[in-house]
């Protein structure tokens, strides 16, 4: 029997690009067989991404998207903006989607407000991701899945996290206490004790790479590259005080954030920190809010290694503070526990957990974790949209 292909898309908090993967699933039912949840078929990992392609975005599309998160877009840019990069996630799947059976698209999140906040007009969660699924099936021909936060904030959940039901499928191992944590545009984790799925833990533990992003796109740039520039800085240790009093870092899980709370432009700092100090600065905050997040809330569970996906697993400063900040527990990278053997790296893992969210969706099975998202239960998260007929009338 053909193993079942997926093509997931993700675009992160980074809003730097489209990762595209595709994922086979050798040993899980084929596509559209439904029926009940099946159980995790052997091994570690159960799927393997054979190929993936990254599709940059232009400055002009990113500039548009960061303006978007930051509250500076109207209804008619928003608009024109949710198409646009409908064509874009289109263009990024053609490549690849001859080769699936399925797409789908996480799309790119816009706003995502976990909590009400008054201050701030927010009366209710809710969460927006732009990209038109309806033009991703008309140029590739194949159903796609997308959209998939809201179906869990409608029961009472945060819409985030996702993932972890994904990395639970694919990674969670019998005897093994294992977090998988993303250092994407912002940082969150997944705990798996192993293969009993209600133990699962999951939540954003605040900035993963935004803050970098920022400081970096001061000096001209879009990243950091190899933590350069934090490497030449030094950390102001009182600004550095007052950001990690910061009072979503105190919320107990479950949580979810976004570029909405962890920007410069709400982080109080010195006029006369220098760019070097200030990058410096936002490294050490950021491997100092990961590493208190698990000493508070995961490792009294009991944890034997962190696995470290994102692009902050290519920052060497920002991976030498968490380890440092970490010891003695390991962090490792997808390539030095052997999943980029099987084609899960950095760069695809997220992707191929969208992948993955929405074969189990075209299955009917819940794909959600109401445990780390908060929800009343779980749900089959992801609106799936068939592709154009080919037969008109």
């Amino acid at each position: 029997m053909t193993a079942p292909r997926v093509l997931g898309l993700m675009s992160g908090t980074s809003a730097d690009g489209i990762d595209a993967a595709l994922l086979e699933l050798p040993g899980w039912p084929k596509l559209g067989a439904g029926g009940r949840w099946p159980g995790l078929p052997g091994g570690v990992p159960r799927g393997r991404v054979v190929e993936n392609v990254f599709t940059p975005f232009s400055p002009e599309l990113r500039a548009a998207v960061l303006a978007a998160m930051r509250d500076g877009t109207n209804a008619a840019d928003l608009t024109q903006l949710h198409w646009w990069l409908g064509e874009v996630l289109a263009e990024a799947a053609l490549p690849l989607a001859p080769s699936a059976d399925l797409i789908a698209s996480h799309g790119q999140t816009i706003q995502h407000h976990s909590r009400p906040d008054p201050s701030r007009g927010w009366v209710r969660p809710a969460t927006l991701q732009l990209g038109e699924a309806a033009m991703i099936a008309a140029r590739t021909g194949k159903p796609v899945v997308a959209d998939f936060r809201p179906a869990d904030v409608a029961i009472g959940g945060l819409g985030a996290p996702l993932v972890p039901f994904a990395d639970w499928a694919l990674f969670g191992q019998e005897g093994r206490r294992r977090a998988v944590h993303n250092l994407g545009g912002i940082s969150n984790l997944t705990y798996l004790p192993g293969k009993d799925r209600s133990g699962v833990l999951a939540f954003d533990t605040g900035p993963g790479n935004c803050l970098l992003d920022e400081v970096a796109g001061i000096n001209g740039q879009t990243h950091d590259e190899d933590g350069r520039l934090a490497a030449a800085g030094r950390v102001h240790e009182e600004t550095l005080a007052v950001w990690l009093a910061h009072p979503e870092l105190q919320t107990p899980p479950p949580k979810a954030t976004g570029r909405e709370v962890w920007t410069l432009a709400r982080l109080p700092r010195p006029a006369d920190l220098d760019l070097p100090d200030l990058a410096a600065t936002a490294t050490a905050f950021t491997a100092r809010t990961v590493a208190d997040a698990y000493q508070r809330w995961i490792v009294p569970h009991g944890l034997d290694e962190i696995v470290v996906a994102g692009g902050g697993a290519r920052n060497p400063v920002l991976m030498a503070a968490l380890r440092a900040a970490l010891s003695p527990i390991p962090v490792l990278t997808f390539e030095e526990v052997g999943w980029a053997e099987h084609g899960f790296t950095d760069a695809t893992r997220e992707a191929a957990a969208f992948a993955f969210l929405g074969y189990a969706r075209a299955q009917g099975w819940a794909n959600t974790l109401p445990q780390v998202t908060g929800a009343r239960m779980g749900v089959s998260a992801g609106k799936l949209l068939p592709p154009p007929p080919e037969d008109q009338p």
